[in-house]
């Protein structure tokens, strides 16, 4: 129990440090430093620098999937959905900061097995917000335009959060959805 929460101190802090100063600006000693052990300590509960890097960017994917892939799947408008998804992405971010951060800026830092596995999973995620694009657009409630581009656009406005989200701020991930969302819909609804 001990060795896991000295783990989960260890991936905290690296999320930190990995965010503020980029993975290759990160040192094994900032790491150890920060989490009050010496460098040679930390190699009893990591085997490598990478291995924190892979594990933060992994859950940063499986938590932009787990919270999109039910919205997807739900029946109802597309959108309705949009709105959902945005927010729901939106909320992964405010919610985990740091890790969105790395998420974003160093996953290309991973060898290249484990970059493989990072790159199907944003493919995946991506391919939810495709499939979410077609199907308005097929309901004739989105215009027709090139589902790729508006993808490109939505994960563009809703990954700079990041930069200027301030969880102690007067907007929460929801209202900041709900104002990117009506944006982003009035070009994209069908016009009358």
């Amino acid at each position: 129990m001990a060795r896991r929460g000295r783990k989960e101190q260890i991936l905290a802090v690296s999320e930190r440090l990995f965010s503020e100063k980029g993975y290759h600006g990160t040192t094994i000693r900032d790491i150890a430093e920060a989490s009050g052990i010496l460098s040679g300590s930390l190699y009893a509960h990591i085997d490598s620098k990478e291995d924190l890097l892979f594990e933060i960017v992994n859950q940063g994917a499986d938590n932009f999937l787990g919270a999109l892939e039910p919205i997807i799947a739900s029946p109802g408008n597309p959108e309705e959905k949009l709105r959902r998804g945005l927010a729901a992405h939106i909320r992964v971010v405010g919610e985990h900061l740091h890790a969105a951060k790395v998420f974003l800026h160093d996953w290309r830092a991973l060898s290249d097995e484990r970059r493989q596995i990072i790159l199907e999973k944003r493919r995946r995620y991506e391919a939810l917000w495709g499939a979410l694009l077609e199907e308005g657009i097929q309901a004739g409630v989105f215009r027709p335009v090139h589902p790729k581009f508006a993808q490109l656009v939505i994960l563009s406005v809703a990954n700079w959060v990041y930069q200027w989200y301030d969880p102690e701020g007067p907007l929460g991930p929801d209202e900041i959805a709900d104002q990117f969302a009506r944006i982003l819909l009035e070009g994209l609804n069908q016009l009358s």
